[in-house]
């Protein structure tokens, strides 16, 4: 069996490749590799949540949730140098990537690392995650369930999944397990993808204004 873009360690053979990504307002050049997830362009559903999601806040710890080679943790770490982004992922070969990348773009405000190597009392002012779909169900909901409640008060978390692969299960299982504390809507379609948007409201939980 092949590697899968999930692997901790890949056994493909290195074939490292140029290509170009948006990263804050302007096209920068970075090495993706085999062995990850979509090594050859900036697949579609990620371009998706980029381009379909508000800009993140200014400071605080962020997170890039399955970061891949690292393309929501540039975008992240360039719109707000003041933020710390974790970029996190089981992919050793990945992992490298972002940090090689992230060097040289000049984006010294991403931290990544494994899973486990976040620590327990972080929490997030925003999550953008294109999440490990193939995983299967449980893993992922086992991932879900271990990070979205770290997000911080009235704070956002932003997953964008392919339509025909489970998204509105997935958003239907986010309402119904999560706290009384979150909510959970569609925040946008395009190109057979939803982005599901999940909120941490504060104490006591907020709510839209009425307009009169």
């Amino acid at each position: 069996m092949g590697d899968h873009y999930f692997s901790e360690a890949p056994s493909s053979v290195d074939k490292p490749r140029r290509i170009r990504i948006p990263v804050a307002g302007r096209e920068v050049e970075v090495t993706t590799n085999a062995g990850v997830f979509s090594p050859d362009r900036l697949d579609v559903g990620t371009r998706v949540l980029l381009t379909h999601t508000p800009a993140p806040p200014s400071g605080g710890d962020f997170l890039d949730l399955g970061c891949g080679w690292g393309p929501i943790s540039f975008d992240l770490a360039g719109t707000s140098p003041h933020a710390r982004v974790w970029a996190v992922d089981v992919n050793e070969r990945a992992l490298d990537l972002v940090r090689s990348n992230a060097a040289e773009l000049g984006l010294d405000n991403i931290n990544a690392v494994r899973p486990e190597d976040v620590p327990a009392d972080v929490r997030f002012r925003t999550i953008r995650s294109n999440p490990p779909i193939r995983v299967g169900k449980a893993v992922l909901h086992d991932l879900m369930d271990g990070w979205i409640p770290r997000l911080d008060e009235r704070s956002d978390a932003y997953l964008v999944v392919k339509r025909d692969l489970g998204s509105d299960s997935l958003q239907r299982w986010l309402d119904a397990s999560l706290a009384h504390d979150f909510s959970v809507h569609r925040h946008a379609t395009a190109k057979g993808f939803r982005v599901i948007k999940v909120r941490h409201h504060g104490a006591p939980r907020t709510e839209p204004l009425a307009i009169d």
